[in-house]
């Protein structure tokens, strides 16, 4: 249910499954493996300009979201923390700030997948490109090096929206990944490759042997020759749907 309510003119078809797509990827992430306790969040713009967007309600476990609890906020209403639905603070200070001010941004996910943390805690969390998946990133990879905990300060979101601009992903150092995507399926597309990429590189490094990187050349027309593919992800999305339709289609309710 709404933290507030928002006067809208939103297609109620559109809005009824932009929220069952967002529900579905909390599921499909819990079943991946990358859902951690009842924390972390999942995003989408409703409004052109951003500023109304979707997001899952505070402390709810990704394995129980359903459609009708993602929260409907408005980005610039300074009281949305003082109702009785307040949103966790830490996704109200980036997600609202992030969506306020990147308004091409449609849907935000942010996760702590096992291998995205792994690389982010490296000394240079920089995604070497080695292979088609690794190098799918080329260039479309931001970095924010300065944690400072739990964001809970409008500037760190600011700062957050300033290192993501112009990219897809952002690699938090000593924290995880956001991903940044024009449709839930797109966005979960990254998330799912930047989590198989993260995993190469991880695996390759602990060989202890030198990495084969490719040139920048190599690696700038592997990462072009994927957005004829870019069709991908609405297939893999709505396959991944199909097996949540067979055990627990709750999450359209």
């Amino acid at each position: 249910m709404n933290a507030i309510s928002i006067k809208n003119d939103y297609d109620p078809a559109v809005l009824t499954a932009l929220r069952q797509d967002l529900a579905a990827a909390f599921r499909i992430c819990h079943r991946f493996g990358w859902s951690e306790s009842v924390g972390n969040h999942f995003s989408a713009a409703v409004s052109p300009s951003g500023r109304q967007f979707l997001l899952n309600p505070r402390w709810q476990h990704f394995a129980t979201i359903k459609a009708s609890d993602l929260l409907l906020l408005e980005a610039d209403d300074a009281d949305v923390m003082n109702g009785p639905n307040a949103p966790d603070p830490s996704a109200w200070t980036v997600h609202g700030t992030l969506h306020r001010m990147l308004p091409e941004a449609r849907v935000i996910l942010h996760c702590h997948s096992p291998y995205a943390v792994a690389l982010a805690c490296l000394k240079d969390p920089t995604m070497p490109p080695l292979d088609n998946n690794t190098a799918r990133f080329f260039g479309r990879i931001g970095y924010d090096l300065d944690f400072g905990g739990i964001a809970d300060a409008e500037e760190e979101g600011v700062r957050l929206a300033q290192m993501i601009k112009g990219k897809s992903v952002l690699v938090m150092g000593n924290h995880g990944v956001s991903i940044a995507g024009p449709t839930v399926a797109d966005a979960f597309e990254d998330l799912y490759f930047f989590e198989k990429a993260a995993q190469t590189v991880i695996l390759t490094l602990s060989t202890g042997k030198p990495l084969a990187v490719l040139s920048d050349e190599v690696a700038a027309a592997t990462a072009a020759g994927w957005i004829p593919y870019q069709g991908m992800a609405a297939r893999h999305f709505d396959y991944l749907k199909s097996e949540l339709d067979k055990t627990d289609p709750s999450y359209k309710d």
